[in-house]
């Protein structure tokens, strides 16, 4: 199977990525122009490789606990019995980007201390936002035809949420969950100003010792990730669609 040039390009950037991360004095030429007074040109205070596992590690933990609570308030509000709740369930979710992580920080901080834990809390709250209200539009844009065929056959409405509405919603709210990580991979970069393990540490470096080559190879490494982790998901999410338009064309 021929692979076109955008797939080839991110392959590319990819295995230029993994070699930069496991092998970064190879790179030392490049960042070299970018150093002043014989400073080092790549970041020597830590691996490059176990700050980018402990950055995504943070954004993982965040996400999947957002998706949990923002699918769970998404679901309660577009039930007869919760859907009262949905004016405030908004609001709850607005207060995550509403409030800036600077903030979250700083009041989570003199509560339960430094590292990775008030940074959880931020990327929490500012990733609630486009995941549940993804979630929202999935569930309440079903079509009516296939909603109407899983009531004729008998299923109740636990039977019909898990096998028929979070399946084909799943596209629409992966999309949600894609925005929620690209915008965490890049917040959580402030974490390291409370000792929080990420790659916000190689762009503080670079900032207090004015290294532009540190403050670029965190910047470029956060980018990356974002960009290889949007496309994999936004690949995920058409395949996913595809399949959903199958079977709903199916029902129909």
């Amino acid at each position: 199977m021929r692979l076109s040039l955008p797939v080839l390009l991110r392959l590319f950037v990819l295995a230029l990525l993994v070699a930069f991360l496991v092998r970064p004095d190879w790179f030392e030429p490049v960042f070299r122009p970018l150093t002043q007074n014989n400073a080092p040109a790549i970041y020597n205070q830590g691996s490059l490789l176990a700050l980018t596992l402990q950055h995504l590690r943070i954004v993982f933990i965040a996400t999947l606990a957002a998706t949990a609570v923002a699918l769970a308030l998404a679901i309660l509000v577009t039930r007869p019995v919760g859907a009262e709740f949905l004016p405030l369930s908004r609001s709850l979710v607005n207060v995550g980007q509403t409030f800036p992580p600077v903030a979250v920080l700083a009041l989570a901080v003199p509560a339960i201390g430094f590292g990775e834990k008030p940074t959880l809390i931020a990327l929490f709250l500012y990733g609630l936002l486009p995941i549940f209200e993804n979630a929202l539009t999935g569930l309440t844009n079903l079509p009516p035809a296939v909603v109407e065929a899983a009531r004729g056959v008998g299923m109740n409405e636990r039977q019909r949420l898990l096998k028929v509405e979070l399946p084909l919603a799943l596209p629409v709210i992966l999309a949600g969950i894609r925005l929620s990580v690209v915008i965490s991979l890049a917040t959580a970069t402030i974490g390291s100003t409370v000792a929080a393990k990420t790659l916000g540490e190689v762009i503080i470096a670079g900032l207090i010792s004015n290294n532009l080559a540190f403050v670029l190879q965190g910047g470029l490494i956060v980018g990356a990730l974002a960009v290889l982790i949007y496309d994999g998901l936004s690949a995920i999410e058409r395949m996913l669609a595809r399949r959903m338009g199958l079977s709903v064309a199916r029902a129909a």
